[in-house]
């Protein structure tokens, strides 16, 4: 335990930002523990006063006793009378000497890659921007606008669930079971703007849209079975299918999207993103959506129909897949990453209550089931009409967006091919021939331009590489003609005037 003296120790430990994102009480408790844990302050040594350390911080002295007072009923504290508060001894008695760590690369040590059983990181790795809020010009998909989350709704909701009767709903195990209140919500808030109209037994909660299509390829595809996904299309998605054990049938997208009488007739199921789709975001024509149930019909096949920047409203928005199903072989997936948060990991299933119901049997192995406050500040969040309100906000501020994007696009880079589909969050380009989106990429980012390359969304070994996929979701209207005009610079084009 340190020897060090009383103004070393205090100075080095209580450090407080305004900046911060947690109160400044929250912080004071953060360093106590912290200290506490790291063995930094000895049980004999006491604490300063309420008064001092308020005075040292620049803070309140209410808010020093109200931090020490909850760590003293936490037990990390010890309030002695006349003497102060000191660390309680019992804390100090728990071991926090770390393991010794084992060395894999040893001589003996285990060969984990001769071992696995799938091949996780052969697969194509993701965009990882971990940067992007600092560009200048993110043209990212996926992220969202720190300016348009709806910051005060989304706390009320939280605060409305950490109420002492809403915990009782939400803290006990339940299992295989959902909230009720957000299963509720999806049936009548969610669902019914596509035409889809589903009983409860009908819908399952998932961790996202991506573990709903683990779940799927996990219970319903083995090795040797055939998807037929659209070429280009959803990149994870393929990996997934493909770590199940299944072989891909790509098919060709055009102007209407995939191109339905190429779908080969012995593929066991259809992945598509009907809606908008990934990445090209045009929407699936009514006659290829008709000819698509029939040729499943016909060849005895499950869809699996991704809801794919589904739920903005869109100049002229189409039903469902699911709600034109009469068969029951169409799989709905839907997800609130794109108006809520990417971060929140919440999403849906909807199909038969017979693979329902072997859903949430398999859902209950791998994690019982998603984190149930979550799910009932959602259902809040719905229940309050927060979230058509912020449906409506976002889908006013990405029209903008997109009509900006394809004008400066336009404007400076007049040889690039925009595919401006009405709705969604992102445009689609195709550069000349001989364009490496990949090197572009590279010298954009010189420039704090962040492009998504487009090569990952085809099949196969030589896919090409003069595709780029621009989001909006992320990226300020009055940013994004400066933002392409510097893209057109990096591509070394000179920008024309204004």
């Amino acid at each position: 335990m340190t020897t060090r003296t009383d103004s070393a120790i205090w100075s080095g430990l209580f450090t407080i930002s305004p900046d911060s994102g947690q109160t400044l009480q929250a912080q004071i408790r953060q360093a106590i523990v912290a200290a506490i844990l790291d063995r930094q302050i000895a049980a004999s040594m006491p604490l300063p006063s309420c008064r001092i350390l308020a005075e040292k911080l620049g803070v309140a002295r209410g808010t020093v006793v109200l931090a020490f007072q909850q760590l003293v009923d936490q037990g990390f504290l010890v309030a002695r009378e006349r003497r102060g508060h000191f660390v309680n001894p019992d804390v100090l008695t728990t071991p926090t000497k770390p393991l010794a760590r084992q060395d894999n690369n040893a001589p003996g040590g285990l060969d984990w890659k001769a071992r696995r059983r799938i091949n996780a990181t052969d697969m194509p790795p993701p965009m990882k921007m971990e940067n992007w809020i600092k560009s200048s010009y993110p043209f990212i998909y996926g992220q969202f606008d720190p300016g348009l989350f709806p910051t005060a709704e989304w706390r009320e909701c939280n605060r409305m669930a950490l109420a002492v009767l809403e915990i009782r709903n939400w803290a006990a195990d339940m299992v295989d079971r959902d909230d009720p209140l957000l299963i509720e919500q999806i049936q009548a808030r969610l669902l019914p703007r596509r035409g889809i109209f589903a009983n409860p037994d009908e819908i399952i909660v998932t961790l996202g849209a991506q573990h709903a299509i683990y779940m799927l390829a996990t219970l319903l595809m083995t090795k040797g079975s055939r998807v037929a996904m659209e070429n280009p299309g959803y990149p994870d998605a393929r990996s997934i299918f493909r770590l199940a054990g299944a072989e891909i049938d790509p098919v060709r997208v055009d102007s209407e999207g995939i191109v339905t009488r190429e779908i080969p007739s012995n593929s066991n199921f259809v992945f598509v993103t009907p809606s908008h789709h990934c990445p090209t975001m045009v929407p699936l024509s009514e006659v290829r959506r008709r000819e698509l149930l029939e040729i499943a019909s016909r060849n005895d096949q499950i869809i699996i129909e991704d809801g794919y920047d589904s739920q903005l409203i869109d100049e002229a928005p189409q039903q469902a897949l699911k709600s034109l199903d009469r068969t029951g072989r169409v799989i709905h997936v839907g997800s609130m990453s794109k108006t809520l948060a990417p971060g929140l990991r919440l999403g849906y299933i909807v199909a038969s209550a017979d693979l329902i119901a072997e859903l949430r049997a398999l859902r209950r192995f791998m994690l019982r089931h998603p984190p149930a406050n979550n799910q009932r500040a959602v259902a809040l969040f719905l229940s309050l009409g927060h979230h058509d309100a912020l449906v409506r906000k976002l889908s006013t501020a990405f029209a903008e967006r997109r009509k900006r994007l394809v004008s400066a696009i336009s404007a400076f880079l007049p040889d690039w091919n925009a595919t401006d589909s009405a709705g969604g969050t992102s445009v689609w380009l195709e550069g000349p021939q001989g364009t490496d989106s990949e090197k572009l990429s590279e010298a954009a980012a010189t420039r704090s331009v962040l492009i998504e390359p487009g090569a990952r969304f085809f099949d196969g070994q030589s896919p090409p590489r003069r595709f780029v996929r621009l989001g909006i979701s992320s990226i300020a209207v009055q940013h994004i003609e400066p933002g392409i005009r510097e893209l057109a610079t990096a591509i070394g084009r000179r920008p024309a005037a204004a």
